[in-house]
């Protein structure tokens, strides 16, 4: 038999009271009852949690183990319990979304005016940095970041995750062939970043490994400015798939070197503050995000 929540915070008034008479009181049975209750928990756990005597009580190891953790599980289920309860209102209020401009454009823009139907209490302000920024020092509440993460101050909510392609534009393929081995790169025009030089690691199967690096004969700093010479011809770039899907489904980019890819995917989550409670309109946002995001997932 398993142990129920009403058994832990019972275990968890006797210690909290010091007593049975006191735990009594607090749940409404007699001491008497109380002490049975205990009896049976213990039974089931097969430990004693707690020494008593007439005169005193005290907790067993076990029973210092099973109070941190007790507790703990019931603090979870009110915070669920309080969060299904908010779901129930209407979210409201201004929210401040941070990204890259690339994700803001591509993922977050065409999605608006369904958000804004659904919540039309909430007022979103939308900004955009291509760099890690400070959330508390740019007032924002919810930031989206693609790639790995490191801020161990901050909670963060995996929302989905991005395959990497190979692109070209009809018109480049034309003029200069379409490779057709990782090897055959090294006579084209590949577009790279400046910045973050794990951009320019290609997820592409070789003899030497799963990644491919490049060296740009054009860089740029943002993938939409990539994209853009992409697009007018000037080279193979590798960019994610939230970006370019309508630009490959439309023919605008030809996907190269599929069957070359290693299958790399860019992770992409929210982050927010530890210290502060995530409030309705933020896990609004959150749930909505993730469930547009799935259509970039293949």
């Amino acid at each position: 038999m398993k142990a129920r929540s009403d058994e832990l915070q019972l275990f968890v008034s006797v210690v909290d009271g010091g007593s049975f008479s006191a735990a009594a009181e607090q749940v409404g049975q007699s001491p008497s009852a109380v002490s049975r209750s205990l009896a049976r928990l213990e039974a089931k756990l097969g430990t004693t949690l707690i020494n008593r005597t007439t005169r005193r009580m005290s907790l067993t190891e076990e029973g210092k183990f099973f109070l941190e953790r007790a507790k703990a599980i019931l603090e979870d289920m009110e915070a669920l319990e309080e969060h299904l309860a908010l779901r129930q209102q209407a979210p409201a209020g201004r929210l401040r979304v941070n990204a890259a401009s690339p994700f803001m454009l591509h993922a977050v823009v065409p999605h608006v005016a369904e958000f804004r139907s659904r919540y039309p209490d909430i007022f979103l302000e939308l900004n955009t940095n291509d760099l890690i920024i400070d959330l508390l020092e740019e007032s924002t509440d919810v930031a989206i970041r693609i790639g790995s993460l490191a801020d161990s101050t901050l909670h963060a909510r995996h929302l989905g995750s991005s395959p990497l392609n190979l692109l070209a534009s009809p018109a480049y393929l034309e003029r200069h062939g379409t490779p057709r081995h990782v090897e055959d790169l090294q006579r084209h025009t590949l577009l790279g970043f400046t910045r973050n030089e794990g951009l320019n690691q290609w997820p592409l199967r070789h003899s030497g490994g799963d990644r491919w690096a490049i060296t740009p004969a054009l860089a740029a700093s943002s993938g939409d400015t990539l994209r853009e010479l992409a697009l007018a011809g000037e080279g193979i770039v590798c960019l994610s798939h939230f970006m370019t899907h309508h630009d490959i489904r439309e023919g605008r980019l030809k996907v190269l070197l599929a069957s070359h890819n290693s299958g790399h995917r860019q992770p992409i989550h929210a982050v927010y503050y530890r210290n502060t409670q995530l409030a309705l309109r933020i896990q609004c946002f959150l749930d909505f995000m993730q469930e547009k995001l799935k259509a970039y997932a293949k």
